[in-house]
């Protein structure tokens, strides 16, 4: 007797229908109220005044742009060390491997503001390297590079977890074989591991780069929150709020709102791609499974 397989229901019963519609309710009163008031509140004075709240104040002006740069840089940085540090749990088993991979999530489980304060307390004039930068005469706290730093350590963990699974899934032998057959390691890694990473390495910038445009605690702490100088355009918003421009506030918001959407579309359609390559690299383990025992059998 063959073991009976379980399927999910296909008509709906009355405490599925009453799950969706609590779920729809909750994601409507959180996610797509507050945001449709945003865009409300932000056009609430029309298109021109929209424009006028982004492009006519310069403190706004360099708030965006500096977010604009800021989060690239993070990104690339972190798109680096993550291709590196996913190739090497993934690649090789050393002591200490369970740790470095439990160490990537630090990020994840310390208080923004508590990553900021630990950042100024190494690199402020007072810090542990502080003495030093003063000779240098390199600032990082309250500055771009400050910045940098503490959006690189929140969103460290985004590119390497996305890649790890894959990378671990997909295995060495096209690697060994590539090298096997003369080519070197730059070639390894254009030819052979980038193309069969593509899709998860850009989910994880996705995810990295909405991360770090909307990141507030930590560059709260190391960018002293001046005008002009080192607000960002999460700490633009919160200070046009204090001050009661509310109508600039929400312009600003919008443009942070948007970026979100766009990224919640760009996620969609890559987790789409990864699902298809998932899909297709089942089938084709699944066919080397069947003829490699044909061939025993034969």
């Amino acid at each position: 007797m063959k073991p009976s397989t379980r399927h999910p229901a296909t008509t709906p019963t009355p405490i599925a229908a009453a799950l969706v519609a609590a779920a729809v309710a909750i994601i409507g009163l959180v996610i797509v109220v507050p945001l449709v008031s945003v865009f409300y509140e932000a056009f609430a004075e029309g298109a021109a005044a929209w424009w006028a709240a982004l492009a006519h104040d310069p403190d706004t002006r360099h708030a965006i742009w500096l977010s604009l740069t800021v989060a690239p840089v993070a990104v690339v940085i972190n798109t680096v060390f993550g291709v590196a540090a996913a190739w090497l749990v993934a690649r090789f088993r050393f002591p200490g491997r369970s740790l470095l991979i439990s160490f990537f999530d630090v990020p994840f489980s310390v208080s923004p503001v508590v990553a900021g304060l630990a950042l100024v307390l190494i690199f402020g004039r007072q810090g542990l390297l502080g003495p030093t930068l003063a000779w240098l005469d390199w600032k990082v706290i309250f500055s771009w590079p400050g910045l940098v730093l503490a959006t690189t350590f929140v969103t460290l963990p985004l590119v390497v977890r996305e890649l790890i699974p894959v990378m671990e899934s997909i295995g060495p032998d096209e690697e060994l074989a590539a090298v096997s057959l003369g080519a070197n390691g730059w070639q390894v890694f254009t030819r052979i591991t980038l193309p069969n990473i593509r899709w998860a390495l850009l989910h994880g910038i996705v995810l990295a780069n909405a991360r770090a445009m909307g990141e507030f605690g930590a560059v709260y702490v190391v960018s002293g929150h001046i005008a002009g100088a080192t607000d960002t355009m999460p700490l633009r918003v919160e200070k046009l709020f204090q001050e009661y421009r509310t109508p600039a506030s929400m312009a600003v918001a919008s443009v942070l709102a948007g970026l979100a959407l766009v990224t919640l579309v760009a996620k969609f359609i890559i987790e789409r791609r990864l699902e298809s390559e998932s899909r297709d690299l089942e089938v084709a383990r699944s066919i080397d499974e069947t003829t490699g025992l044909e061939a025993a059998r034969s």
